[in-house]
């Protein structure tokens, strides 16, 4: 069985606790217990049971109790080696600073005893080791005057733990509620291994002979989340293998929302990058560009089974003028002619409009332009005022203004609260930052969903793509557009073009229209996230149209009154 087990997870799960080594005819472990955070509470919960008797209502209720819900969890499973076999000396312990409850764990065991500081504030009440550990680091906690994990040094952390560690094993968690600290022994006689679960799956369950967590038993949310143990445990039923690493001797991990934010390594004094086997929230800001011109031919090919007697048309397919895209010429040339104006529509996209009366079977549409794309520093802005933190607060004009792109999808009210849920995991994750929320988001969807075409259709839904996390660019453009309207961030839809190079494993997305969004930011306006590729838009993409979604901006449509039959398109 695992000694120490840890969970941070990307918004709350109601996990369902099966402690197996407490049915009948079963040997007892001589202590277990669990500590989390209901509703991202700053209190948390802790049932435990010392000396546990066969079919314990305890164990019971954390397999059947609705009500274990949380972001974090601690859960230790005891061997006595210091201290009676008693309430106080069953672990997780709790002490409560900063207004905050703090939880701790250790697996292993110390074999020289830790002598706190004269005077220490915090004094264990049990004769663990454990709790001994536990009241001296929040003793250096306090004398740091650091009342979060977040508002730590995590090197200076590591430096404590390595003074303790060599006292004899630590393997040890400790939380405040947010944030989560993970320390490996420099032994690896008590190791640490992790497991990173990542959506979609129906069912999730895992554990070993002694015990199972069924992630999915109250209900199947599409949350990524990392899972520490001190053991390996197998999986039970779930789609995804089971597959652990190993924290590396002597290193120290902080988990926030499901994912490393940290990691400290013995071997340095500063800090390593994240750990290269799981997915980091840590943003890769862009860096200046250079002015690029682009010369781009754009051809729509139509073909109909039975000719065309009378039709209308819109063309979105010249170029946006401003201060970061400078159109220098621009053709637009139709095989088929007809009654035709070009105008600008309310989203300010240069439109043609055609009406055509004569027959026609092929329509041949080609756009040609030169452009110069200006956008060299997206976040040039960033020194010239503060950061912006959510929620943000518009002056009732503005909002007025920008309404049409602060309403979300019209979803059941149940997709919209988990998207809300999901949306929020990424403002905890990120301190409530507004440009870091995005992202975050951002790169998010790049790494974690799949780029698979043909697998979606232009009605597929904001949450479909959160379940299934697979798509392609519109629809990755639209969950991103989603969740920052659900946390009151103006944003829309873009259709264009992007040059990724000849090279670049992403080629096809520029042999056809692209799509990515953009938010309104605060005094800075309209700026783009391609959450295709994970980057901000500099100089490598062409704007041509926007709009609420991609009805308003897409390059052509149009109604046929009379004839044609099946279609053909053809795009290049």
């Amino acid at each position: 069985m695992p000694n120490l087990l840890a969970m941070s997870f990307e918004g709350e799960l109601a996990p369902a606790f099966d402690f197996k080594c407490l049915r009948p005819g079963r040997a007892p472990p001589d202590g277990w217990g669990v500590g989390f955070y209901p509703n991202a509470s700053p209190s948390a919960v802790v049932l435990k049971e010392h000396a546990p008797a066969q079919g314990s209502l305890r164990g019971e209720l954390m397999n059947a109790w609705d009500h274990v819900e949380s972001s974090l969890f601690v859960t230790h499973i005891r061997e006595a080696k210091w201290g009676s076999i008693s309430e106080s000396n069953t672990q997780p312990f709790s002490r409560s600073w900063g207004r905050r409850d703090w939880l701790f764990a250790h697996s292993g065991s110390l074999q020289h005893r830790l002598e706190l500081k004269p005077n220490a504030l915090f004094e264990p009440v049990g004769s663990t080791d454990s709790e001994l550990v536990f009241c001296d680091l929040m003793t250096r906690f306090m004398d740091q005057g650091w009342k979060a994990i977040g508002e730590s040094d995590p090197q200076i952390i590591l430096k404590w733990l390595h003074e303790i560690n060599g006292l004899g094993n630590l393997t040890c968690a400790l939380t405040d509620g947010r944030d989560l600290i993970l320390y490996a022994d420099r032994q690896a006689s008590e190791g640490l291994y992790l497991w990173e679960i990542l959506p979609p799956y129906a069912e999730i369950a895992f554990g070993d002979a002694d015990l199972e967590i069924d992630l999915a038993q109250r209900g199947v949310k599409s949350r990524k989340g990392i899972i520490a143990s001190s053991s390996p445990l197998g999986q039970t039923r779930t789609q995804h293998p089971v597959t652990w690493k190993t924290l590396r001797q002597g290193n120290l991990i902080v988990l926030r929302q499901g994912a490393i934010m940290t990691e400290v390594s013995s071997e340095r004094s500063s800090f390593a990058p994240p750990a290269p086997h799981f997915n980091s929230p840590h943003l890769v800001m862009p860096t200046k560009s250079e002015v690029k011109r682009f010369s781009v031919v754009h051809r729509t090919r139509y073909r109909y089974a039975i000719p065309v007697e009378r039709s209308v048309h819109q063309i979105r397919l010249t170029p946006m003028q401003d201060r970061i895209q400078n159109l220098t010429e621009h053709q637009l040339e139709l095989s088929v002619q007809g009654q035709q104006r070009d105008y600008e529509d309310v989203f300010g996209n240069r439109v043609r409009r055609l009406f055509i009366e004569t027959s026609f079977d092929e329509m041949l549409i080609e756009s040609k332009f030169t452009v110069d794309l200006l956008d060299k520093d997206p976040l040039d802005y960033r020194p010239l005022k503060a950061h912006s933190t959510i929620p943000l607060i518009w002056m009732p004009w503005h909002r007025q203004v920008l309404q049409p792109y602060l309403l979300p999808p019209e979803l059941p009210e149940s997709q919209l609260r988990e998207l809300v849920d999901y949306a929020m995991s990424f403002v905890e994750r990120n301190d409530y930052n507004l440009l870091d929320t995005l992202l975050d988001i951002n790169s998010t969807i790049f790494r974690e969903y799949s780029y698979l075409p043909g697998t979606t259709t232009v009605s597929t839904t904001p949450f479909e793509v959160y379940e299934k996390r697979r798509g392609v660019c519109q629809d990755f453009t639209v969950l991103f557009i989603c969740l920052a309207r659900l946390l009151d961030v103006p944003a829309r839809y873009v259709c264009g073009y992007i040059y990724t190079g000849l090279k670049n494993p992403n080629h096809r997305q520029s042999e056809a229209s692209h799509a990515w969004a953009q938010v309104y930011l605060p005094e800075v306006g309209w700026k783009g996230f391609d959450p295709t590729n994970g980057i901000l838009t500099q100089t490598d993409h062409i704007r041509v149209a926007v709009g609420r979604s991609y009805v308003d901006a897409t390059p052509t449509s149009g109604t046929i009154f009379i004839g044609g039959g099946s279609e053909t398109l053809e795009v290049s």
